[in-house]
């Protein structure tokens, strides 16, 4: 036999082989990118509707005599402001089931959000008073952390 003969054989054999390699990688590779996607930490929720988590990630960006004096606060109107919460979300909860009842009936959805309204005007108030009077009680510091919250929001006194 002569090299010419073996010559064709070769190459055949010599391209399947980076075919295989190819084919190898790019198999690798799909596997890596799937692993990846299964074993990844899910996002943490940037927001929560519950009034006492979010008064816990504010307590946490004050200065601690600050935010000790906050949780006191919440702790010691935490009944009312656990009500006017509750309040306002069976307001919300009240608009969903007219929204969903048939016949639609614009009168009674109408009724329940200025129900909605008057319930989340008191959530907001019993929630805002125990803000100001603890302000009231804060170092400066604590103050200026209250009115840059969250951390990092460039505002007019605060041009970062």
């Amino acid at each position: 036999m002569s090299t010419l003969q073996l010559s064709p054989s070769m190459m055949a054999r010599g391209s399947s082989r980076w075919l295989l390699l190819g084919s190898l990688a790019l198999n690798l590779f799909f596997v890596g990118i799937a692993v990846a996607l299964a074993i990844r930490a899910p996002a943490p929720p940037s927001w929560d509707r519950n009034v006492f988590v979010r008064v816990d990630r504010i307590a946490a960006s004050l200065p601690p005599a600050d935010a000790d004096l906050l949780r006191g606060q919440i702790k010691a109107n935490r009944d009312n402001i656990e009500t006017t919460q509750s309040g306002y979300r069976s307001a919300q909860d009240t608009i969903r089931t007219m929204l969903r009842q048939e016949p639609f009936d614009v009168a009674a959805v109408q009724a329940a959000m200025a129900k909605a309204r008057l319930a989340r005007q008191n959530f907001d108030q019993s929630i805002q008073a125990v803000f100001a009077t603890t302000a009231a009680q804060m170092s400066p510091a604590g103050r200026q952390a209250l009115a840059d919250w969250p951390p990092g929001r460039k505002t007019a006194g605060n041009p970062q």
